[in-house]
């Protein structure tokens, strides 16, 4: 199962966020306006108590394993949170893709730009955003959101839609192209004289 880095990302912040929470509002239940009202269940130490005293931290530090553990812990989430945001910075620029003539090149972003133009001169289209997404090496992702002019029933549209995405696939012809499009319409907005 292929999972976007979008999907990874929102992943991971929710786990960390769920971490982070889990211990604040543990640590919120050793002030003694909050214990006295959390359920016996809940984990918390008695009144005027250290997370670690500095006797147990002695003892933690004078073991032999634990400080490798913890520069090493604290070196690879320090390496991986950097590669992470690296991983953000360069995901916004996208490699031209191939084109079946030699050395022949277009930009995802070039390919996004005309295709919206092309959706947008349909009949009933009041504006369309177009957005191509290569996937590898050899799959792309076109997405089509599409808002329809008021009175404008979506079959009416349809085949014009899938005519252009057909014609954009064959334009990406080495590529496999993956096609969404999302129909939405536009309100009756009447204007209002003050």
């Amino acid at each position: 199962m292929a999972w976007s880095r979008g999907v990874v990302n929102r992943a991971v912040l929710g786990v960390l966020g769920l971490v982070l929470l889990g211990a604040g509002l543990w640590l919120v239940g050793g002030d003694l306006g909050v214990a006295s009202r959390l359920p016996s269940w809940w984990p918390a130490d008695g009144t005027g108590s250290v997370l670690m005293d500095r006797a147990g931290l002695a003892r933690l530090r004078g073991a032999g394993w634990w400080t490798p553990v913890v520069m090493t812990a604290a070196s690879l989430l320090t390496v991986l949170f950097v590669y992470w945001a690296l991983a953000q910075i360069h995901s916004g620029r996208t490699r031209p893709l191939a084109l079946p003539s030699p050395g022949a090149t277009v930009h995802p972003h070039t390919l996004a730009g005309a295709l919206s133009a092309r959706v947008a001169q349909l009949p009933g289209v009041a504006r369309c955003r177009a957005r191509v997404l290569p996937r590898g090496g050899t799959h792309l992702d076109v997405g089509l959101r599409v808002w329809l002019e008021p009175g404008t029933p979506p079959d009416a549209v349809l085949p014009g839609l899938t005519a252009l995405a057909a014609e954009a696939e064959n334009a990406a012809a080495p590529c496999t192209t993956r096609t969404r499009i999302r129909l939405s319409g536009t309100s009756h907005r009447t204007p209002h004289v003050r």
